[in-house]
């Protein structure tokens, strides 16, 4: 969830341009029809207005009108078990995450218990109810496989509820920074994986007809179903990017120390290019295992980015600081380029810093490249690999077995040859020291004899 932030000392008031009402989201159109007994029915103005109907991209669409089921409170009560303490799966400044159970009679999975996840917002406080109702109007429209799906919401008197499909891996950042036995490292390949599909659900926020500034990029808000996809989750800061006129839109400075951009916190001025910059966070903690903002490093190094820039322009330096965790199991020229492409995103000017589209291409294009190095070398070309039938020779290993099924090792023609000669040669050292040993036994003899003499 979005962290409201304080000033910095001597600053007690912080950097805001905008006022805190004029940012409050109205909840889409209409919802389902679907409704629980107890449930509620919202019907506002919305800021997508595609009366022209589905507004299609090539992997996401942004719905007319939110297709969310009206849960009661009853229901999720029961689903997260009272939501007992034993559930909880995370919480943030506005509420908490829960686990839920749908029993076989919901009519999301016939005859099946489907798992579910509960956040349970706070009522009491206005920014709360803003996100809830920033969460309901973005993810209830849009739809995209690297966005968290919405199943459906609760408002009933005070309670403020959104249900969300659940996600078997957890978060990016528990991956990255936690520890224990239940957490696994994530290998290079996932790792690459998961920037493709985080970058992905955002160059698509931003390329839709009714751009999407996220605001709130971070490793926390990156989860990651079972096959470990990437999902970008809690829309409760996103806002409607600015108009075809505007280069960006003016609001109150919110989000997480570490991953918000520069001109952002010092001007309140929110563009596409201030989630182009958290991703470069994010991209760099992918390479290093290293938070963003962590307070237990040592002075000067609290700031992940700031001090952290000379390593990621130096191939010898980022091998320094790659995640030990990673046991120098990547391809060097594929880590190399990722933290070029950091670099870009986390420029301090952001007319320098690439667009996500072009950050989802770079990615690709270094993905296939990594992909085609661990394809199997073609067979020698050479003139004489195939003269009069002669069968090529082939190098077997347990890794590489024999085509006929037999994993028995099997050197080469060549192999045995130079083991053969190797041997010959290691025969002939020994019998020459041998040799020189027995015809200087004489005078070894000679030499102790002095020496005995000499101290009789």
């Amino acid at each position: 969830m979005g962290i409201c932030w304080g000033s910095p000392a001597g600053n007690p008031t912080p950097v805001t341009t905008g006022d805190l009402t004029t940012g409050v989201i109205n909840i889409s159109q209409t919802t389902s029809n679907t409704t629980s007994s107890g449930g509620s029915t919202l019907s506002r103005n919305s800021q997508f207005s595609a009366a022209s109907g589905d507004e299609a991209s090539p992997h996401g669409q942004i719905l007319p009108t939110p297709n969310l089921r009206i849960f009661s409170y009853l229901e999720l009560k029961a689903a997260t078990r009272n939501f007992r303490s034993d559930t909880v799966l995370g919480e943030g400044g506005f509420g908490m995450v829960f686990e839920g159970w749908l029993d076989e009679k919901a009519p999301t999975k016939s005859g099946k218990t489907t798992v579910i996840a509960v956040k349970k917002l706070s009522s009491e406080s206005l920014q709360g109810f803003e996100e809830w109702q920033s969460e309901v109007n973005f993810l209830g429209r849009l739809s995209h496989p690297n966005l968290v799906k919405l199943l459906g919401y609760c408002l009933e008197d005070t309670e403020l509820l959104l249900v969300y499909e659940f996600m078997q891996k957890g978060s990016l950042e528990n991956h990255l920074f936690g520890r224990g036995s239940a957490v696994q490292p994530l290998l290079w390949d996932i790792r690459l994986k998961i920037a493709i599909g985080a970058a992905r659900g955002l160059a698509f926020l931003h390329t839709s007809e009714k751009q999407v500034i996220y605001r709130d990029f971070k490793a926390s808000n990156i989860l990651l179903d079972g096959s470990y996809t990437a999902k970008i989750s809690d829309f409760g800061l996103a806002k409607m990017g600015p108009s075809a006129s505007q280069s960006h839109v003016t609001t109150r400075v919110m989000g997480t120390y570490g991953y918000a951009a520069p001109e952002y916190i010092a001007t309140g001025h929110l563009s596409v290019k201030s989630d182009v910059y958290g991703f470069g966070v994010v991209l760099v903690e992918i390479l290093t295992g290293l938070r963003a903002l962590d307070t237990n490093r040592p002075s000067g190094k609290h700031n992940l980015v700031d001090w952290i820039k000379p390593f990621l322009s130096d191939k010898r330096k980022l091998k320094g600081i790659m995640d030990p965790r990673l046991e120098g199991k990547y391809p060097v020229k594929a880590a190399f380029r990722i933290s070029q492409l950091a670099l870009k995103c986390i420029e301090t000017d952001p007319k320098n810093r690439p667009s996500m589209k072009d950050v989802v291409e770079t990615l690709e294009r270094i993905e296939s490249a990594n992909e085609n190095s661990r394809e199997p070398r073609p067979r020698s070309t050479h003139p004489m690999a195939h003269r009069q039938g002669q069968k090529p020779l082939h190098h077997f290993s347990p890794l590489h077995p024999r085509l006929d099924g037999n994993q028995t090792y099997q050197q080469s023609p060549r192999v045995r040859l130079q083991t053969r000669v190797g041997w010959f040669s290691q025969m002939s050292t020994v019998l020459v020291s041998l040799f020189l040993q027995f015809f200087s036994f004489p005078t070894y003899i000679e030499e102790l004899k002095k020496k005995t003499y000499r101290y009789a």
